[in-house]
């Protein structure tokens, strides 16, 4: 037998099978819905309407696509049955935080799309889902391989989201979360969410680095600071409303201006 075949192998013994010591069979049945099931539940905000290719509004730019209009797209709540191992991690993820005591609005949303699913959490229950998702012998999503921002635009509600991509290597599987943060809110606070550092130690630079892009506080994170740009730089370089910038760059009798300035050509 193969290397890989023996591994294989190994798993499917691991992994919980129906009934078994560690499956869905053994926790309490009812209640294993996400909030996003209920009537009248408003789900996370996401997407909002493209105009033209830059954003830029007064001056126009000169790229050709200017007129460029799209729609908002936001993906619907998924409903059962969602298809593949996406309903046994979405059973064993909503019973382990039920027996932690969790609320049930802590996933908010499931959403599946372009074959890939998305839990969107509560985020002051985050840290306590990555706990989860890790160490549930059922689940077992040992890395964080990536988290990231989002800037839907300051006239999107819950306009920032923390996006985090989990992958299980026991059992071959690849998720997302996703927290959109009510900002802003009262007074100049930022934009807060806690920090997974504790639980996934590879999300260190990785939240250092959406604190410095989009300005998202990490908090409980041991030692927040900008990593790419030097740390007295001024905002954060990939919001929606951060300047465009540039400089203008000169040929022999011509001069092409920052994409800000352009004209348009209407």
């Amino acid at each position: 037998m193969s290397r890989l075949a023996q591994d294989e192998k190994n798993r499917e013994q691991s992994a919980p099978q129906p009934g078994g010591a560690g499956s869905s069979s053994e926790r309490p049945g009812g209640g294993l819905e996400p909030a996003g099931g209920e009537a009248g539940f408003r789900g996370p905000v996401a997407g909002r309407p493209r105009k033209g290719m830059f954003g830029v509004s007064g001056s126009g730019d000169a790229s050709g696509y200017g007129g460029l209009r799209l729609p908002a797209y936001v993906p619907p709540a998924a409903q059962r049955p969602f298809g593949g191992w996406f309903d046994e991690v979405a059973d064993n993820l909503l019973a382990a935080l039920q027996e932690k005591g969790l609320p049930d609005d802590t996933v908010q949303q499931i959403t599946i799309d372009r074959g890939e699913i998305t839990f969107y959490i509560r985020g002051e229950h985050l840290v306590e889902v990555c706990r989860t998702l890790r160490d549930d012998p059922a689940l077992r999503f040992e890395l964080c391989s990536s988290v990231s921002g989002v800037d839907y635009g300051p006239e999107v509600p819950q306009r920032l989201h923390s996006v985090y991509h989990l992958t299980s290597m026991t059992y071959r599987r690849r998720i997302r979360l996703e927290v959109a943060i009510d900002w802003p809110g009262e007074g100049d606070e930022p934009p807060k969410v806690p920090s997974v550092v504790e639980v996934y130690p590879t999300a260190d630079f990785q939240e250092r680095e959406a604190w410095d892009m989009f300005g998202i506080v990490y908090e409980g994170h041991p030692a927040l600071t900008r990593i790419l740009m030097p740390d007295d730089w001024d905002g954060h370089p990939q919001r929606k409303d951060y300047p465009l910038g540039g400089v203008p760059v000169e040929y022999k009798g011509a001069e092409v201006p920052p994409p800000d300035q352009r004209r348009a050509y209407t």
